[in-house]
């Protein structure tokens, strides 16, 4: 029945586990699909820090490249993710080691997102990402001379 209501009513069968669990009723857990979440619910986690991390390297770079363009939406964009990604970290300590890692991961999407917004070509941009401390709230020393 579990399984079943797993792959029918996905909402419904997280409130059955959850009452299971508060119940103590362990034999009737579907523990399969129970770890299957579990493991999905960490790599969420992960998978945000990319995503903010790229979004805040992208405006970074726009920053850094196209400094006639700076605008207030970009520096509160800024600001924004590196609040949410500090967040994330102090909730999640464990993906602290995992940070420069993220960090070169999202550089690419960093640069799709300097490709899709500005016409700045892959060319005029580092090869690597430049940013080791971009979680540094008073970096750029210039994010506020907008």
């Amino acid at each position: 029945m579990q399984s079943n209501l797993y792959e029918t009513d996905f909402y419904a069968w997280t409130l059955e586990q959850s009452k299971l669990l508060k119940e103590g009723d362990f034999k009737h857990l579907d523990i399969p699909n129970l770890v299957e979440e579990i493991e999905s619910l960490g790599k969420q986690q992960r998978q945000e820090l990319r995503n903010r991390l790229g979004v805040l390297i992208g405006h970074l770079l726009k920053w850094d490249y196209q400094p006639e363009k700076r605008s207030k939406s970009w520096r509160v964009t800024i600001r924004e993710q590196r609040r949410e990604i500090l967040q994330l970290l102090k909730e999640s300590p464990s993906l602290q080691p995992y940070l420069s890692e993220a960090i070169a991961d999202a550089y690419e999407a960093g640069l799709d997102l300097v490709m899709q917004e500005t016409p700045l070509e892959y060319s005029d941009l580092p090869e690597n990402c430049p940013y080791t401390s971009e979680l540094d709230p008073d970096f750029p020393t210039d994010l506020n001379a907008v």
